[in-house]
């Protein structure tokens, strides 16, 4: 017996989200377009506040008070930041050896047939939920007894 999705908002987001992209980008070719360019985006974006951080732990540590209890303050906010950017620096590694798969996914040409097979099945997995068709079924299946259809 098949297990019931989540219901929870950050899944169902997902689950809309997922439905959308399968849509929107229906064959091998617009999957792997869409793939790279969000990994490009999160390397962009991700590498601009690594950059962002290591400055203004620079500029931090030059310009530090003198104060005692300043400096305690300061140390923490510096280790914090350093915890972040190790952590970020970890993330580019990680996206960076991703990009490395993606190249090989970009080797994979499909003949036309197959890429209409994508967008086939992409109709069954995630139909339009604004067809009227799809409307009217979920009508249907999502009425209850209390609030009855006028």
């Amino acid at each position: 017996m098949p297990e019931e999705p989540c219901q929870c908002s950050d899944c169902q987001r997902f689950y809309r989200e997922h439905d959308r992209l399968i849509r929107e980008f229906p064959t091998l070719r617009k999957q792997q377009e869409i793939n790279w360019a969000a990994l490009q985006s999160f390397r962009t974006l991700c590498g601009r506040v690594l950059e962002d951080l290591q400055k203004k732990l620079n500029s931090d540590s030059l310009n530090q008070s003198v104060e005692n209890n300043q400096k305690v303050i300061e140390e923490k906010r510096e280790k914090s930041i350093e915890t972040v950017i190790s952590d970020l620096e970890n993330i580019n590694a990680h996206l960076y050896s991703i990009e490395a798969l993606m190249e090989r996914v970009f080797d994979v040409k499909v003949p036309d047939q197959v890429e209409d097979k994508f967008r086939e099945i992409a109709g069954e997995l995630a139909p339009d939920p604004l067809n009227i068709d799809r409307l009217r079924l979920n009508r249907l299946l999502h009425q209850t007894p209390d609030l009855p259809d006028k």
